[in-house]
């Protein structure tokens, strides 16, 4: 996708329907690509529900657990990363309420915010930045911590 994909607040939104419209099999791609990322959110969740209630989060697997926990977090981080990258209605308000959220932070609220858009308002540094931790920050901190993860079990 990433081929077809042109993250600008201008080019994004039609970036997305030229995949799903004129790219060959973009839509089956796009629609793959999304539905796995719900069954990963989903696994994840029982995952961490079944280690949970076996106890694998005690002696000696608390680091384990804590790599599994900050795996939970990343997966979350693609899926509001994703989310936004169509640029569309949903996308835009999903990224300013999410990136909003640290305003209530006191002292530190404000700064986090404009870190986290890259400037005081949701606008292009917002989706590059976006799309920069989608296909590239995320994975490679998930491949780190899946390595640390398994290599724990």
């Amino acid at each position: 996708m990433t081929f077809y994909y042109r993250p600008t607040v201008t080019e994004a939104f039609a970036s997305v329907q030229y995949i799903m419209t004129e790219a060959n099999f973009g839509w089956l791609i796009r629609s793959v690509h999304r539905w796995s990322a719900s069954m990963m959110v989903l696994m994840i969740i029982l995952h961490v529900f079944r280690v949970y209630l076996t106890g694998g989060f005690k002696k000696p697997r608390e680091l384990t657990w804590v790599t599994g926990v900050v795996l939970a977090v990343l997966t979350a981080s693609f899926g509001v990363t994703g989310y936004s990258l169509p640029w569309d209605q949903i996308g835009y308000w999903a990224v300013k309420i999410v990136t909003g959220v640290p305003e209530a932070i006191p002292v530190i609220g404000s700064p986090l915010v404009e870190l986290l858009r890259g400037s005081a308002s949701v606008g292009q540094s917002t989706l590059t930045r976006f799309y920069s931790l989608h296909t590239f920050v995320l994975p490679l901190l998930t491949a780190v911590f899946m390595l640390m993860h398994f290599l724990m079990i």
